[in-house]
C-alpha cells in the first residue's frame, strides 16, 4: 500500500509537488512509453476504480471468479466483489512471474480474467500470460499500479493486455489518480463526471499541503498561509455539521486505506490532477527515479540480512520503490519507523486464504519485504539520510 507521510517523516514516501516537476518537457524518444500513450485511456481517481472499471469492461459478472496473483494488495479484492465475482489466487516464482502451470489448475467454467502485477515497475513478460489467456477464453489485465512508464522487448507496457490500470498519484505529485487504458479495446462504455467542487478544492489543497510540510515550494506556502488556517477553520466546522454517513471528498485510496466504493466509478480525475498530469516532466520522473534506484542499490545491496529484490534493474524499467528483502525484517521495520524512514510493506496482509502452503514465495515477499522510495522528488540529503537510517537499523554501531 502506498502510506501517506505525516508530519514525522523525514522525507517524502510519494512525489510531492515541486516547481522542477514541470521542466524539462520530454521529447520524443527521450522516455519510457507510459500508460497514457495507449490509444484507449480514461483518468480516475485511483488503481483500484481502473481494476474496477476493466473488470466491467472485461465483462465479469455475479458468479464468475478473476485469477489474483498470491502476492496481492487487499484493495484489489473490493473491485472483484463490487462485480459479485470470486477472487481466486495463483502461485507467483521466486522472480515474481506467474505460475501458469498453477493458474491452469485452478481454471473452470467461471474463471473469466487473469491479473497479472508488473511488481515495482519490473515489467514482466506477458507473452505466456496473453497465450494462456488466448488459449482459455479469458481476458488479461495488466496491473500496471506499479509501472505507469515502462517496456519490455520492446513492447510497452499495457498493450499486450486486454485492459491495463495504472496509479498515477505513485508517479506524479497527486493526492488522487489512477488510469484505465487499453491498446486494444475501445473504452466507449466507459462514461466519467466530476466529482464536485470538494473533491476538485481537496485534491489540490491535500497537494499542496504535503507538499508545504516537505519544504517544498516555500513562497507559495508564504502566500498562501492566510487561505489555509481560513480553509482549515472553515473545513473543520463543515465537518463537525456533516452527517456521520456523509461520503468522503475523496476516496479511500487518497488516505491509504483499502475500502471501495462503486460511486467513484463514475467519477473522473480532477482537474489539478489532470493537468500535473500532463505538464509534469516524464523524462525527469524515469531518469531520476531510475538514478535513484541504482544509488540505493549501490549503498545497500552489501548489507547483512538483506539483499535487492530484483538482481539488477532492466533498462525498461521506471521503478516505483526500491524493494528489499530481508531475512528477520521485523526489528529493522520496527527501527525505521520510530526513526520516521519511509518504509513500505506490499501485500501485508495478504488474504486469508493466501498462506505459505498456497504459495511459498507470494507469503514471503509478504512477510519480508520492505522497500524505500526511489522517486524523483526526492533531495540529496533525503536520499542520503534514508541510507544512512537503514544501514543503521541492519548493522547498529
Amino acid at each position: 500500500m502506498l502510506h501517506r507521510p505525516s508530519p514525522a517523516v523525514r522525507a517524502p514516501i510519494a512525489p510531492v509537488l515541486s516547481r522542477a516537476a514541470f521542466g524539462p518537457r520530454s521529447g520524443a524518444g527521450s522516455s519510457l512509453p507510459a500508460l497514457t500513450d495507449l490509444a484507449h485511456t480514461r483518468l480516475v481517481t485511483s488503481g483500484r476504480v481502473a481494476l474496477g472499471l476493466a473488470l466491467r469492461c472485461a465483462g465479469v459478472e455475479n458468479g464468475d471468479t478473476v485469477l489474483i496473483p498470491s502476492w496481492h494488495s487487499l484493495s484489489m479484492l473490493g473491485p472483484v466483489q463490487d462485480r459479485g465475482a470470486s477472487a481466486r489466487f495463483y502461485r507467483i516464482g521466486q522472480d515474481t512471474a506467474p505460475d501458469l502451470e498453477h493458474a491452469r489448475e485452478l481454471l473452470d467454467a467461471t474463471v473469466k480474467a487473469l491479473v497479472v502485477v508488473h511488481y515495482y515497475g519490473f515489467v514482466q513478460d506477458l507473452a505466456p500470460a496473453r497465450a494462456f489467456c488466448d488459449a482459455h477464453g479469458l481476458a488479461l489485465i495488466e496491473d500496471c499500479a506499479h509501472a505507469f512508464f515502462g517496456q519490455r522487448d520492446g513492447r510497452a507496457i499495457g498493450v499486450t493486455g486486454d485492459y491495463a490500470i495504472g496509479s498515477s498519484m505513485k508517479f506524479f505529485p497527486l493526492y488522487e489518480g489512477g488510469c484505465l487504458a487499453s491498446q486494444r479495446h475501445a473504452l466507449d462504455g466507459v462514461v466519467l463526471r466530476g466529482a464536485g467542487a470538494g473533491f476538485e478544492g481537496k485534491a489540490m489543497l491535500a497537494t499542496l499541503e504535503t507538499s508545504f510540510r516537505h519544504g517544498r515550494l516555500p513562497l507559495l506556502r508564504a502566500a498562501l498561509r492566510p487561505a489555509l488556517a481560513l480553509k482549515d477553520a472553515l473545513w473543520n466546522a463543515a465537518k463537525a455539521r456533516r452527517p456521520q454517513q456523509a461520503r468522503a471528498l475523496t476516496p479511500d485510496s487518497s488516505d491509504s486505506g483499502f475500502d471501495f466504493d462503486p460511486w467513484w466509478l463514475e467519477r473522473r480525475s480532477s482537474l489539478f490532477s489532470r493537468l500535473v498530469l500532463r505538464l509534469a516532466s516524464r523524462q525527469r520522473i524515469v531518469s531520476r527515479r531510475r538514478a535513484n534506484y541504482l544509488r540505493l542499490e549501490q549503498a545497500l545491496n552489501q548489507l547483512p540480512g538483506c539483499r535487492p529484490l530484483y538482481p539488477a534493474l532492466p533498462g525498461g524499467a521506471c521503478p516505483w520503490q526500491f524493494p528489499l528483502l530481508f531475512d528477520h525484517p521485523e526489528p529493522v521495520f520496527a527501527q525505521l519507523v520510530a526513526q520516521g524512514v519511509p518504509v513500505v510493506r506490499f501485500g501485508r496482509p495478504l488474504a486469508p486464504q493466501v498462506d505459505a502452503a498456497l504459495c511459498p514465495h507470494g507469503a514471503a515477499f509478504s512477510e519480508r519485504v520492505m522497500a524505500l522510495p526511489c522517486h524523483q522528488e526526492l533531495s540529496e540529503a533525503e536520499l542520503d539520510w534514508i541510507i544512512e537510517r537503514v544501514r543503521s537499523a541492519v548493522v547498529p554501531t
